[in-house]
């Protein structure tokens, strides 16, 4: 894992607090969403399906200042669109960044060279390059060519003057898992600080509907991609978060840990379904019905489901939610997951797969530390 010690530090204080309140709906990370605009087109995205009038408008910062403090999570995410179209994208940066918000500018790399001048390097700040593949893979994604090459130079720029970057991989369903071991070992090489990687979710509105994964189909992909992982992989994510994508742990969704404001308001459940907008964060949590989300709630909608948004902050809980959850997460971090069982057929490589794992009655794997403490 690769997260500064003062942003898990925050995580853990944030935590820590709810905690105590006996607050159990509490966010961890804000989807903040500027503008939904964007100067690429990719067949996946449904977000830049809105009427042009939406398209042309943007939040202004005094709007985006008032939703990180009304909703109190120590990191930000800025999504898109792509938010350095934002005319005044510097003001609302610099404005987070005053706050000591660990802030993450997701961005498709085309304008962030020329626009590295106008932000200043700082411990708060992380600039999230989507790559979502091998050059070929990559700019079949966004639906232009060259657009590979660009995000690797801005990177490259981006380090050199001294700023975090990480980078942001959906996986759909052609990608080659040899491929993407190889294409890892490349971004690593950049000196990127770390990976986000997550499976492909079916927006409804997305032009191309036929990449998406199904959950089966998901986990038999990452696990041939993450099974023995070099350890020179840094991922910017919890090793739990990377054990649920393989199938090894049992997460539930727990939507209101990242939730999202944009031009309509604070929109409910969750980044990925669209229901509907409230106009305040409390009424965004205590009015959803949470228990209506979720795979265990049997909505057809959630059920394969498996992105960071709604499984990252499941994986804090469990991790900091029992003494097993954390020795777990401790053993993952400091040996590696454990080499897994095979057995039946994976449907992706058609090679054995792993097994389901062994679970404690509160939805935790088994994992071979915890079975001497147990």
């Amino acid at each position: 894992m690769s997260v500064p010690i003062g942003q898990m530090i925050a995580v853990l204080r944030h935590v820590a607090v709810q905690r105590l309140r006996g607050n159990n709906h509490y966010p961890l990370v804000l989807m903040l969403e500027p503008l939904f605009r964007c100067n690429l087109a990719c067949g996946g995205c449904g977000k830049i399906q809105h009427p042009t009038e939406v398209l042309r408008s943007h939040l202004t910062p005094e709007q985006c200042f008032h939703a990180v403090d009304e909703c109190g999570a120590p990191m930000v995410s800025i999504p898109g669109g792509e938010p350095l179209l934002h005319p005044q994208i510097e003001q609302i940066v610099a404005g987070i960044v005053a706050r000591k918000k660990y802030l993450y500018l997701c961005t498709n790399a085309l304008k962030l060279e020329e626009m590295l001048p106008h932000f200043t390097p700082s411990q708060y700040l992380a600039f999230s390059v989507h790559l979502d593949g091998p050059r070929e893979e990559h700019d079949a994604a966004v639906c232009r060519e060259g657009v590979f090459d660009v995000a690797v130079s801005a990177i490259r720029a981006a380090r050199k003057a001294g700023f975090r970057v990480t980078t942001n991989s959906t996986l759909f369903a052609d990608t080659d898992p040899a491929r993407y071991r190889q294409f890892f070992d490349e971004v690593m090489g950049l000196g990127v600080e770390g990976m986000m990687i997550s499976p492909g979710y079916s927006y409804a509105k997305a032009p191309d509907q036929s990449h998406f994964l199904p959950r089966h189909r998901s986990q038999s992909l990452f696990r041939r991609i993450l099974d023995q992982a070099p350890k020179r992989w840094k991922f910017n994510q919890s090793p739990v978060f990377l054990e649920f994508l393989k199938g090894a742990w049992d997460l539930e969704c727990r939507p209101w840990g990242t939730p999202t404001y944009n031009l309509f308001g604070w929109q409910r459940p969750c980044y990925l379904l669209d229901e509907g907008y409230v106009k305040t964060f409390r009424e965004l949590i205590e009015g959803t019905d949470w228990k209506a989300y979720g795979r265990a709630s049997g909505n057809a909608k959630c059920q394969d489901c498996m992105v960071h948004c709604g499984y990252e902050p499941a994986a804090v809980e469990a991790t900091f939610g029992s003494l097993r959850g954390l020795l777990g997460t401790a053993r993952l971090m400091l040996l590696g997951p454990p080499r897994s069982p095979l057995a039946a057929v994976d449907e992706v490589s058609k090679q054995p797969a792993a097994l389901p794992p062994k679970v404690l009655p509160n939805g935790f794997p088994v994992l071979p530390i915890l079975d001497r403490v147990a």
